[in-house]
């Protein structure tokens, strides 16, 4: 079982924005939140809920389940990396 781990989140949200050369400014003007809350979901301050990521993705122009996914793939290392 996975755990839900809001680090993760963030890097995989802020690698794929970084990747498609975007700031957060954009964004989280595409996806109608406040910059601060997305730098705050990057840096895992903050938790995003669902409906947030989805805003998101769409603001990426990726679907929500291919952030899921990265997700998955980001805590598996992520868990993987602590327990060597």
């Amino acid at each position: 079982m996975i755990e839900f781990n809001r680090y993760a989140v963030g890097n995989v949200i802020k690698c794929i924005r970084t990747k498609k050369k975007l700031s957060q400014e954009v964004v989280s003007g595409f996806a109608g939140i406040a910059r601060s809350h997305l730098a705050m979901i990057e840096s895992g301050a903050k938790q995003a809920n669902f409906e947030t990521i989805w805003k998101i993705a769409n603001a990426l122009e990726v679907s929500p389940h291919e952030i899921v996914f990265l997700i998955e793939k980001e805590v598996e290392s992520m868990e993987l990396k602590k327990a060597e």
